[in-house]
């Protein structure tokens, strides 16, 4: 966004008073933040209360680092002279309301992006494809919640032609109202696993949550699923106003991929309709279902197949997602650390069993999973079970659900099973057992920080 202090005032949807403005309303905005840190000359600053500290305290002290302007809470006292104040009832609520009326100033294209697994990912392979041709602007890092939208749709610059916005959720609601915010032309559910078991119960939950986000699509929208799961798909003949396209391994897919082959640089599928194949940087079968959502938009824009090519072969990934990294010691290291759920723990296990690996061992190097509600035990338990351990040569293991995935694997193997209660104990290990010619595979939720293990190899 760039709005001259004046024309950003005219924009807000919502009451409100301007304070200390004086002869700098022509002054330029380009720049909208939470964090008083990455407040600088043309920065809006939205003060939100913290769990410590009330944001409000760095308000002052913001305006004399330059900021141009902040919002203020009405009610809320020592508001400061030193800078533009425009003073609302909520900053959080105005911070969102902002972003909409911004983004309903736009002519561009959104696509929208939830799932259990891979949204970040196929923002990514998105972002690839269509920039090949078109001015793209994606959601930076985790900027995925009630604050992270609002931030996103504001960075968004108006010569912009195709805005991604990745959406997250822990509970109903959430995607919903994110939606309404961003309005999107096209929305994208990658996939429905365990994560915020917790607070949605069941799958079943979750999925309906996800489905929240083609709320905000109108009648000339495109939901696009995967149709591999059936708890996307089991609404497809309900009335709606937008159209839906499914993408999957399936062939009773819109589109769907075949003969697929990995290889250590990447991978490479047919897709129905396309007379070449696509490579891409990227490993893992489940990734190939989330090149296809890229190819389906691509395709509904009217992308030529050598265009989609071209973005596709170009793909960078966000770090610790699949990643291939040559260690010290002649190792090599299938960092997919980000994050994980029980179906991402399985998708990575399935792609390093059937990797082609000529000399050293194949290692799988698991920790917790998080936020799989109360069946998390039997989860982590299945996990383990389904390691095929006459393709795995050793499981290393730590934290209190690990445990239970070491169980599970020990069902086969309990020699090549090794279980510590830490990260340092699990490391410790590690630093003796591997070898020249190892390929690691090491994956956990994001708390669990599973990389730690093998700084030694980095």
């Amino acid at each position: 966004m760039k709005k001259t202090i004046r024309d950003l005032v005219a924009l807000l949807p919502f009451s409100h008073t301007v304070h200390n403005a004086q002869d700098r309303l022509d002054e330029v905005i380009d720049h909208v933040t939470i964090d008083s840190r990455t407040a600088r000359e043309g920065s809006l600053f939205v003060p939100l209360p913290g769990a410590n500290v009330d944001g409000h305290e760095f308000v002052a002290p913001s305006f004399d680092k330059g900021v141009t302007a902040s919002f203020w809470k009405k009610g809320t006292d020592g508001m400061p002279s030193n800078g533009v104040i425009i003073e609302v009832e909520d900053p959080e609520i105005a911070l969102q309301q902002l972003s909409k009326a911004y983004r309903d100033s736009l002519t561009l294209k959104v696509v929208a992006i939830t799932g259990s697994n891979g949204k970040t990912t196929t923002k990514d392979m998105i972002a690839s494809v269509l920039g090949v041709k078109a001015k793209v602007q994606k959601t930076k890092g985790n900027y995925n919640n009630h604050l992270g939208v609002p931030l996103t749709l504001l960075d968004l610059e108006e010569d912009t032609d195709i805005s991604i916005v990745e959406m997250g959720m822990s509970a109903r609601g959430e995607i919903r109202f994110l939606t309404k915010l961003a309005r999107p032309d096209f929305a994208v559910v990658t996939n429905i696993g365990e994560s915020h078991m917790q607070e949605l119960g069941s799958r079943h939950g979750i999925s309906e949550a996800k489905l929240e986000i083609a709320e905000g699509l109108d009648t000339s929208g495109t939901l696009f699923l995967c149709g591999d799961e059936p708890l996307l798909t089991r609404h497809m003949d309900d009335p709606r106003e937008y159209a839906v396209k499914t993408f999957g391994r399936k062939t009773e897919n819109d589109l769907h991929s075949s003969a697929e082959e990995m290889t250590t640089t990447g991978t490479s599928f047919q897709v129905n309709g396309y007379e070449s194949r696509f490579h891409m940087p990227v490993l893992g079968q489940h990734n190939v279902s989330n090149a296809l959502a890229a190819i389906s938009i691509a395709k509904e824009l009217g992308y030529e197949e050598s265009e989609i090519q071209g973005g596709l072969a170009a793909i960078e990934l966000t770090p610790m997602r699949m990643q291939l990294v040559n260690g010290k010691r002649g190792v090599t290291i299938l960092n997919d650390a980000y994050n994980a759920s029980a179906t991402s723990m399985k998708a990575a296990i399935e792609f390093l069993a059937a990797f082609p690996l000529e000399d050293g061992r194949k290692i799988v190097v698991l920790a917790d999973a998080l936020e799989l509600g109360d069946q998390e035990k039997e989860l982590h338990l299945d996990v383990g079970r389904s390691i095929p351990m006459d393709e795995v040569d050793v499981v290393v293991t730590f934290g209190e659900l690990g445990g239970w995935i070491a169980k599970g694997a020990a069902e086969q193997a309990a020699e090549r099973v090794h279980h510590f209660e830490d990260k340092k104990a699990a490391q410790a290990f590690l630093e003796e057992t591997v070898t020249a010619g190892d390929f690691l595979l090491i994956k956990g939720s994001r708390g669990m920080k599973v990389e730690e293990t093998i700084q030694f190899l980095l």
